[in-house]
């Protein structure tokens, strides 16, 4: 646990080529994205829910409060990002969260990455259309 003027537990996701730094405080389920409200961030449901499914899992839906910051990729990628670090900040609020977050996938860190282009090549594999005359 870390102490400021109130004390928090922290977790970074990472996810795509998003990055968060999560920090959880006691409190009653407020969520804080980049100094913004969780409905002016994420407009979309499913990106919420996302989001909520560690304390799902763990029943402690309400019991903290998240403030996130977030930078890199799309919206997907934050958050799955910031779910990642909930999941971590869990692990250090109560140890015994590990078999349950484990077995969702909730702390395997996703190493799906965006294929780099290749010389010669449009993208990484989209090549010319007309390349055998």
């Amino acid at each position: 646990m870390y102490t400021s003027a109130k004390p928090y537990f922290y977790g970074t996701g990472r996810r795509k080529s998003s990055v968060a730094r999560v920090r959880l405080y006691p409190g009653s389920g407020k969520i804080t994205i980049n100094n913004r409200d969780v409905d002016d961030y994420f407009g979309l449901e499913t990106l919420k829910l996302i989001i909520n499914q560690p304390f799902g899992i763990t029943g402690t839906a309400g019991k903290f409060d998240i403030v996130a910051n977030v930078t890199g990729g799309g919206i997907s990628g934050q958050a799955g990002a910031i779910r990642h670090g909930v999941a971590r900040a869990l692990l250090l609020a109560d140890e015994t969260y590990r078999p349950l977050l484990k077995k969702a996938g909730f702390l395997t860190r996703d190493p799906r990455m965006k294929e780099r282009k290749k010389y010669g090549l449009k993208a990484a594999r989209r090549a010319s259309q007309f390349s055998k005359r």
